[in-house]
This record gives C-alpha cells, sequence and structure tokens, in this order.
C-alpha cells in the first residue's frame, strides 16, 4: 500500500523508533504516547483493520499476541499494561493499517481506551 503511513515505516521510507522487528511485524515508539510506555505494533503485512481479519490472515494476530509479553518486558512493563485496538471511524481508527497499542508505564485509567 504505497499510501498507507505504517506501511512506509514498515519498508523503512518513513523512521521510526524501533522497539521490537522480526519477519512478520514491527513495534515501534508512538509519536503522540498516551502513556509514559505507548508502542505500536503492526503486521508487516497490510490488513486495513479489524474488520478485514479473515481466515487466510488471522495467524497474524495470534503471532503479534504471542510476541506481546516479550516486547513489555523489554520496555519494563512488569506491573501491566493495555492493548488497544481501534476499528474503523467510529472506533478512531486513524491509520488504515491494522496496529495494536501497547500502553504502560503507570496505573492507567480505568476509561482510558
Amino acid at each position: 500500500m504505497s499510501e498507507c503511513i505504517f506501511c512506509k515505516i514498515v519498508d523503512g521510507s518513513i523512521s521510526s523508533t524501533k522497539v521490537y522487528e522480526d519477519d512478520k511485524i514491527l513495534a515501534f515508539k508512538d509519536l503522540n504516547p498516551q502513556a509514559p510506555v505507548h508502542t505500536l505494533i503492526v503486521p508487516k503485512q497490510h490488513i486495513c483493520c479489524a474488520d478485514e481479519i479473515t481466515a487466510d490472515n488471522c495467524e497474524i494476530v495470534g503471532y503479534i499476541f504471542s510476541k506481546i509479553p516479550e516486547i513489555a518486558k523489554s520496555l519494563g512493563l512488569e506491573n501491566g499494561y493495555r492493548i488497544v485496538n481501534n476499528c474503523g471511524e467510529d472506533g478512531c481508527q486513524s491509520v488504515k493499517h491494522l496496529h495494536f497499542h501497547l500502553l504502560g508505564g503507570k496505573k492507567l485509567a480505568e476509561n482510558m481506551a
């Protein structure tokens, strides 16, 4: 997807502060953090949103969740964290590339999304 900012971050044409990378996913610091630790985790394969997860691509979500504890630990999140996914306009998805927010570093408000 040539117009997708996260695809450009994945291919290196836009720089980011990488936290974790392998052949399937990339995790990088959010430019507008909502918590002391705010990292975005994206699949390298372009998937628009949670509504676009299918039987053919769903394994990437499981893979991301299998890596989250490792990423969280590397960021010092030993007392818990929050994982958030926004889907679609009403869900306030600002970038149309499936991504998960990893938030932590303090006790988070119960109503914080």
